[in-house]
């Protein structure tokens, strides 16, 4: 499996990413994901949606639950055909507790920790930790990636007007 060092830093300590780099205009690589009732979630059940895929590498840690919550509050304003997924490696139960806790209902949040799948298929699974990245992508109703922000220092969180920007020009 492809190994890339560089990409992310957590204070200010280099990662390594496990996975092919995806690139913008490439196919979105399908994955399966379990949900808060540990039913499997394949991605490809959302096409015909504009997706925003964000990974974080854990829903109980500050920057990932503001991040998270900040896109809760932007689901709301987004239309029937945005779907927000939210994937890390937490287990579907502290899932499933964290959302309730937070009132997240409109971001759709997913558990990668049985298979990896996710963070090996967008290059986003990091070696030394058995975490995700910090990234957002863009997938167009099509299938296609439109738009990649993996954030440099995982503890940083991403940029949320160019996601959104982007997410305007997906038709």
């Amino acid at each position: 499996m492809e190994e890339r060092t560089g990409i992310v830093t957590i204070k200010g300590n280099p990662l390594t990413l496990v996975g092919k780099e995806l690139k913008v205009g490439e196919p979105a690589p399908d994955f399966v994901v379990l949900d808060h009732n540990l039913s499997p979630i394949q991605f490809s059940s959302f096409r015909g949606k504009r997706c925003i895929l964000t990974s974080v590498p854990s829903l109980d840690t500050p920057v990932c639950d503001m991040e998270t919550r900040r896109f809760n509050e932007e689901a709301g304003r987004l239309g029937s055909d945005v779907v927000i997924l939210t994937i890390s490696m937490d287990l579907p139960f502290a899932q499933k507790r964290w959302c309730a806790a937070s009132g997240v209902d409109k971001v759709l949040t997913l558990s990668d920790h049985r298979d990896a799948s996710f963070g090996t298929s967008y290059g986003v699974l990091i070696k030394e930790l058995r975490l995700l990245a910090r990234a957002v992508f863009l997938v167009d109703p099509q299938g296609t990636t439109r738009y990649i922000q993996i954030v440099k220092e995982v503890t940083s969180e991403p940029d949320y007007e160019a996601v959104l920007n982007a997410l305007k020009q997906l038709t």
